[in-house]
């Protein structure tokens, strides 16, 4: 009898046991699951002109474009509201002003090709334009156009104006840099990357191998009518020679050295006019931009910036006020940072891909170098020390830097990029805190149930008895 009371005591100590290990299981999950609902109501979007948050005053027009979920260009009037928004293309990439007129922009984007049909017999395909939009009326001009066959690294992420019927393209379809007549639509000019890089290095082969993001033509000093490109799955900065080739001495990083840069996107050549030669490059998945100074024929890095928030970046200009105008892709932001590394102008934007203050020249023209200007670096581990709170603990933000900290930055952003934009550390960690504890909960459950039957598992090897 006594016996017996003991076992439905004991049944009863372990039901109120799991129900306990039950409700606090539930209770970690439904809030978590609160965390990431609060969040999705604050969801930052650029879907359509009424969502698209308007900006701080500035003295000039500045232009965003986005390629990622939402394809959108944006123009931002000097009082910061949006004076243009245009959202018919799938994806929009660099922009640049038109010379002599000065609402006008020129920029790349891409249609994808989702049905079969006679421009595309096994969809997805893409067309790649050149477009010329007059932001004060809303015209829109295709300048060039090409269909490529693929959707994935299909694309052309920049093209850069020589003169008036001469334009430079990135090509990432065929890892090329060609200059093509808009005029008669004839190439004149074809540099391919094969020609100088192996295709066992960089990315997969075929698919996406140089990824070419970049170009820009240079029209002063030591390089002028040379062009600089960026093959970003190379980690390096070129510079050709429509007559040479590639000029190897004057290449900025090597393949895999990711302590110079690693996955750069959109760099900016300064001229000795202005204190170079120097390139800004946004050093995107190293998370950072940073300046890089050429003196005893050599690559020198002259200054970095980065804060806490700062995630894939992948646009920097130097402005004539000595400012430098940021995209951070990941951030959701486009900011402009002074010369002594403070934010002073700040826009969110879902996916940004890159940023133009008009009234400054192609590419910030005006802007000088770090060096002539004396900028100071700053890094995110600063900017932790400077806006810390020794007071105020945020554990999921806790959590959240820990699992960024643990994960490769690749496949953080990778995440990042599969996500809402609304998701950030404090909501990565809060799912997998659920995910976690849901997966605990049904092994326990599971133990419980073989408990409950009468299954035991012993280890194959045992001692027994004891000392």
């Amino acid at each position: 009898m006594i016996a017996r009371s003991r076992a439905s005591l004991a049944r009863a100590g372990s039901l109120l046991s799991r129900n306990r290990l039950r409700v606090a299981f539930l209770v970690v999950i439904v809030l978590s699951a609160a965390v990431v609902a609060n969040a999705s109501t604050n969801s930052l979007s650029t879907a359509s002109a009424e969502d698209v948050p308007d900006a701080p005053p500035t003295e000039n027009h500045t232009v965003v474009t986005e390629s990622g979920r939402a394809g959108t260009i944006t123009a931002y009037a000097p009082d910061g509201e949006v004076l243009y928004y245009n959202n018919t293309r799938t994806k929009y990439f660099d922009v640049d002003p038109v010379e002599g007129e000065p609402l006008t922009v020129e920029y790349t984007a891409t249609d994808t090709i989702h049905s079969e049909g006679p421009t595309c017999s096994d969809p997805p395909c893409a067309l790649n334009v050149i477009e010329r939009a007059n932001l004060s009326t809303g015209e829109v001009e295709v300048v060039y156009e090409r269909y490529d066959y693929k959707e994935t690294a299909g694309e052309w992420h920049d093209a850069d104006r020589i003169n008036e019927t001469h334009v430079v393209v990135a090509d990432i379809v065929a890892d090329q840099v060609f200059v093509v007549n808009t005029e008669t639509e004839v190439v004149e000019w074809l540099w391919d990357a094969q020609s100088d890089f192996p295709v066992e290095g960089g990315g997969a082969y075929p698919g996406d191998w140089a990824h070419i993001n970049d170009v820009e033509y240079i029209e002063d000093g030591e390089m002028e009518g040379r062009i600089m490109a960026s093959l970003r799955n190379q980690d390096q900065v070129v510079f050709l020679d429509r007559q040479e080739g590639l000029l190897e001495d004057w290449t900025l990083g090597a393949e895999d050295e990711y302590d110079i840069q690693y996955e750069q996107h959109n760099p900016d050549y300064i001229p000795e006019s202005r204190g170079g030669p120097a390139v800004v490059v946004a050093d995107s998945e190293n998370g950072r931009v940073q300046e890089f100074q050429r003196e005893d024929g050599a690559w020198t890095r002259s200054w970095e910036w980065s804060d806490d928030r700062m995630q894939w970046p992948r646009d920097a200009d130097r402005l004539p006020n000595g400012n430098t105008l940021v995209t951070d892709t990941h951030g959701n932001r486009v900011m402009e940072i002074n010369e002594s590394g403070d934010i002073v102008w700040q826009v969110e934007s879902t996916l940004p891909y890159e940023a133009e203050r008009l009234e400054t020249g192609d590419e910030s023209a005006g802007g000088h170098s770090a060096r002539e200007l004396g900028l100071e670096s700053r890094t995110a581990a600063e900017s932790d020390d400077e806006g810390g709170d020794l007071f105020g603990f945020d554990p999921l933000g806790f959590v959240g830097d820990l699992i960024q900290s643990i994960l490769p930055h690749r496949i953080y952003n990778g995440l990042l990029f599969a996500t809402p934009v609304w998701i950030g550390p404090s909501e990565f960690a809060a799912i997998a805190i659920a995910l976690l504890t849901g997966l605990l909960w049904a092994g326990l459950e599971f133990k419980w149930q073989l408990r409950d039957a009468g299954v035991r598992f012993r280890l194959p090897v045992y001692r027994e008895g004891g000392d």
